[in-house]
């Protein structure tokens, strides 16, 4: 069924280094980062199209992309810290550098690049030794609004990458839907049992109950199967159970694990479990549990950023040169941003302060960018088309 909830525990790593490589050996490389990069990589290719097509030195689309990996990184970084954690990360700055633990926000990296594509029309930029040397530069037909016009339409397609990595990584997944339409995300629930030293599990897996309705929040029955490899003394079958009658419950139920984010403990529904002894001395637990099924909102703001970036491509396409300068980043901001208001309606906050707060820390962030949009596009359509200049 097109609304039936589908059950996602994909773990985050795509590959793992192989040990007898030097510095990198054992290292996981994740989907996140994978398509992080990819964003960048396709968006260079299509700003040399851009490039190509207004007759432009393709030289400078490679200090852009400098200048954008940059800006992405430092604002998305610095965005968090400021916009969602200060206290945090300014009592223990080092922190800061960590990026590989996870904390970006996009708003910190649409500040971040707007300001370093000024940098980018006003200056070329080159190094003595570690130290950037900032040159004034004069690039023709490359204004800051003319740039920025152009850098949009890539930077939407990064968007949608960026996202499929969270959804991939299971993470800033939305509130439940009390419906049998969205996602039960079992990955952290995955990753926390599969450690054998305190747990003893091999490997957790997930199946629905389809002859037993959804509980009275709508949240849906789903086993729990767990997998033991024989070991002799401890991973005994009744040992296994006396670990799913006193353990799983508890993880389920004490918000300390963040386990009842994704499922629920419920006496009645538990009295189903059982514990079996496979033909080749694997055990086998199957936990009867609910699964709260939630908004993928990584999805729809994947989605909607994907159709962004056809739309912005398109009126380029169509228009190039004859574009007012600012009509492309007023419709970016006003459409992402606006979009992105209406999809934080259905996201769970990401920090605890943001309980108290009417509007969200990603919705009041939004606000002033969807205003200077409306303000941008307005100035953009009053000037009207600028005079053609590329045949």
């Amino acid at each position: 069924m097109l609304l039936s909830y589908l059950i996602w525990d994909t773990l985050p790593e795509f590959f793992y280094f192989p040990d007898f490589l030097p510095l990198m050996g054992g290292r996981p490389v994740r989907y996140y980062g994978l398509l992080f990069a990819l964003g960048f990589i396709v968006s260079q290719q299509i700003m040399f199209y851009i490039y190509n097509r207004e007759n432009k030195p393709e030289k400078d689309v490679e200090t852009l992309t400098v200048f954008m990996v940059i800006a992405t990184i430092i604002g998305a970084r610095l965005g968090h810290v400021l916009f969602y954690e200060p206290d945090k990360y300014l009592a223990n700055p080092i922190e800061i550098l960590k990026i590989w633990e996870g904390g970006l926000a996009s708003h910190g990296a649409a500040f971040g690049i707007l300001f370093a594509l000024w940098l980018y029309s006003k200056y070329d930029v080159h190094f003595k030794g570690i130290k950037p040397v900032f040159t004034p530069i004069k690039r023709p037909g490359q204004s800051y609004l003319q740039v920025v016009d152009r850098i949009v339409i890539v930077v939407a397609l990064t968007g949608c990458l960026i996202r499929f990595g969270n959804f991939m990584n299971s993470e800033i997944y939305g509130k439940p839907t009390h419906s049998n339409y969205g996602v039960v995300f079992g990955k952290d629930v995955r990753e926390f049992l599969e450690r054998p030293s305190q747990t003893g599990i091999e490997n957790v897996d997930y199946q629905r109950i389809a002859d037993l309705p959804p509980n009275d929040e709508q949240y849906v029955p789903i086993n729990m199967i767990l997998t033991y490899e024989p070991q002799d003394n401890v991973n005994t079958r009744d040992a296994v159970e006396r670990f799913v009658l006193n353990n799983i419950p508890r993880y389920l139920s004490d918000s300390r694990y963040y386990l009842n984010d994704h499922f629920m403990y419920d006496s009645i529904l538990y009295k189903g479990y059982e514990v079996v002894q496979l033909e080749d001395n694997r055990i086998r637990a199957t936990v009867p549990v609910y699964g709260i099924v939630r908004h993928p909102t990584q999805l729809y703001e994947s989605a909607t950023s994907l159709l962004l970036f056809f739309l912005l491509f398109a009126i380029w396409f169509h228009y190039k040169s004859e574009l007012p300068e600012g009509l492309l980043l007023g419709l970016f901001l006003i459409i992402l941003f606006g979009l992105r208001f209406v999809h934080e309606l259905f996201k769970e906050n990401q920090v605890a302060f943001e309980e108290d707060l009417t509007f969200n820390m990603g919705q009041i962030l939004s606000i002033p960018l969807i205003i200077a949009g409306i303000f941008i596009l307005f100035r953009a359509l009053k000037r009207g088309r600028e005079p053609k200049t590329i045949k």
